[in-house]
């Protein structure tokens, strides 16, 4: 069952230049999706529709069977939004779980507690107009996991975040995951979400041009290093690099490989055409 659906949604900050027209996606729960792209490409505005903080001017959106841009109270209490820019609460961290903790109902006030304290957020006394934007961050994302929604959008999270607290952002995500929830991640900083997502979404020129599971991504193509440029039609992307040539290939012979998020998105950039004509051809066998 889809939990976020589109159908042909159209929108626009300026009427001279839509960002988004005639954008299609169904995503299922049970699944974290890497939604990958370039900055300007629309994925802050794609995650602003499905939680109806903004609304299309054509198309139809469904989120958990609702449509969110009427903000019914129903969807709301399971729908949560981590944005890029944080908001700069006058609180401590225990009076804010106080506040807003009550608006979700599966809560968790002792995973909260964890997930601080996984983060290395020392107290609870702390007023979050005083942190760090990196403490601020970890407060954020410890309270949106927290909150157990279905629908859990995050926009950028690892950002401000230094390499260990990536690692643990990593380990408390995937942790979280259920089957009847749907993790979106959007982000430009595709490493940042190696061995997490299974899922991926990637957007260019405005409009989503690649849609799959990682299972079905390594089933299809080979991701290999040769020691000198192997061409040959089977050859999708290229990229010369101190260590030889990082190929992207078809999977012909059905070899295993382990997905490199950095060359399947520059693939993808590189020869939509072919990468499309693949999972396409797929389908319909």
């Amino acid at each position: 069952m889809e939990i976020i659906h589109f159908e042909k949604v159209n929108f626009s900050y300026n009427k001279k230049r839509p960002l988004l027209s005639g954008l299609s996606l169904q995503l299922q729960p049970g699944h974290i999706h890497g939604l990958l792209g370039k900055n300007g490409e629309g994925k802050s505005t794609l995650l602003k529709l499905v939680a109806g903080l903004l609304f299309p001017q054509k198309g139809t959106i469904e989120t958990m069977g609702f449509e969110p841009q009427k903000r019914k109270p129903e969807m709301l209490r399971d729908i949560y939004f981590i944005s890029e820019e944080l908001p700069l609460f006058p609180l401590s961290i225990e009076k804010f779980e106080k506040v807003y903790a009550p608006f979700y109902p599966n809560f968790s006030h002792s995973q909260f507690d964890n997930y601080l304290k996984e983060f290395e957020i020392s107290s609870k006394e702390l007023r979050i107009n005083k942190l760090s934007y990196g403490q601020k961050k970890k407060v954020t994302l410890a309270f949106g996991l927290a909150a157990q929604t279905k629908v859990l959008l995050m926009d950028e999270p690892t950002n401000g975040l230094d390499i260990p607290s990536k690692g643990q952002f990593r380990r408390i995500v995937a942790s979280s995951l259920e089957n009847d929830r749907c993790i979106i991640i959007s982000t430009h900083q595709v490493r940042d979400l190696d061995s997490l997502i299974d899922s991926i979404i990637i957007m260019d020129e405005h409009e989503i041009v690649f849609n799959e599971l990682i299972k079905n991504i390594t089933d299809k193509l080979l991701f290999k290093v040769y020691d000198t440029n192997v061409k040959d039609a089977s050859v999708i992307y290229s990229e010369d690099t101190l260590r030889g040539f990082y190929q992207v290939r078809e999977n012909r012979e059905q070899e295993d490989s382990k997905l490199d998020i950095e060359l399947l998105f520059n693939a993808v950039h590189a020869n939509k055409k072919q990468i499309k004509e693949l999972f396409t051809n797929t389908l319909n066998h």
